[in-house]
Formats: C-alpha cells, structure tokens, sequence
C-alpha cells in the first residue's frame, strides 16, 4: 500500500517580474542548470525550470492579474526563505554574493547542529544556504 509522501517532492516557484536575468543570477550564485524554457512571443522567457544538484525549481514571470503570480517587489517582500543544503555553504554563499546577492545573515554555526547564512538574491527572494555539522 503506498501513502501518499512516498514520491514526494518539492519543486518551489519563483515569481519575477523579469524572468532572464535570474537565469543568470542562478547559474552562477548556485550553479543551477536549466533544464528547459518556455518563451513567450516576444522571445522574453515566461517560464525556466532549473535545477540545483538535481532538485528542480521553477522561475515564473509575474502576471498582474493572477494573484498568485506576484513578484516580491510587486508584494512588498517575501515571507518564504528558501532553504538549500550543499556540502560547502561558505562557498555558496561567496558565489551568491558575488554574483549580485545581499547578505542577510552572516554564516555562522548554531548550537542546534547546522551551518547556516541568509542571502536575499537580487529579485527579493530569500535563500538559507546550509549543511548539517
């Protein structure tokens, strides 16, 4: 008998107001690789699915009459933080701000047993870069 987690998996939308420049923004903060695009008749992309370390995510260009596809600059923020493990969050979290991020919280470890750092990326989403210690 199967349940219904048993194929679970998570595959978070991003919402943009402009949908390329984080294409590029991901690939090289997180290395991200983009599995496909789905433009639209302007040749502006409507819809990437990427993928960080097999996990896949998708980045959607905001739609003004869909209140469900709303950037956070259209919001006023962003209550989601993103949280991605990796083997080497010190070096994530350089690569992101390198390429344009804002630190949010410094990395540091927690007495909870986890190596955690906070970065906003440039389009107002907020990332938890982090491994287990």
């Amino acid at each position: 008998m199967s349940t219904l987690t048993e194929r679970a998996q998570f595959a978070p939308e991003l919402v943009l107001s402009v949908v390329a420049p984080a294409v590029e923004y991901y690939q090289k903060a997180f290395g991200a690789t983009v599995v496909r695009l789905f433009n639209n008749d302007d040749g502006s992309i409507h819809v990437a699915e990427m993928s960080i370390g097999g996990s896949l995510f998708h980045l959607h260009e905001e739609m003004p009459s869909s209140p469900q596809r709303r950037s956070p600059g259209a919001l006023g923020g962003t209550s989601v933080l993103l949280g991605i493990f990796v083997d080497d969050p010190d070096h994530m979290m350089a690569s992101a701000l390198l390429a344009g991020g804002n630190q949010v919280s410094a990395m540091q470890d927690y007495f909870y047993g986890f190596r955690q750092g906070i970065v906003a990326d440039p389009f107002g989403h907020q990332w938890m870069i982090q491994k287990k210690i």
